[in-house]
């Protein structure tokens, strides 16, 4: 289900919006949503390097899956 949000635009950052938007007949809402999806996948990309990057400088660590599965309960 959709849910309506608001935010505030640039003028400039609008105007291109609806260019875009009657050159593709797509509406405005299509354009941001598929926008916003494309950079969560960027976001994604960042956090996993992130956290590689975390792993090779000795941050974080790594557990091994028999250990989970044996923390949850689960016979392998």
């Amino acid at each position: 289900m959709k849910q309506a949000i608001n935010i505030r635009l640039e003028k400039d950052v609008v105007q291109t919006l609806d260019e875009y938007a009657q050159e593709l007949d797509k509406t405005r809402t299509s354009l941001v949503e598929k926008a916003i999806d494309l950079y969560f996948d960027k976001l994604d990309e960042m956090i996993a390097d992130k956290r590689i990057d975390n792993l090779k400088a000795g941050k974080t660590t790594v557990v091994p899956l028999e250990e989970v599965f044996k923390k949850a309960g689960i016979d392998v």
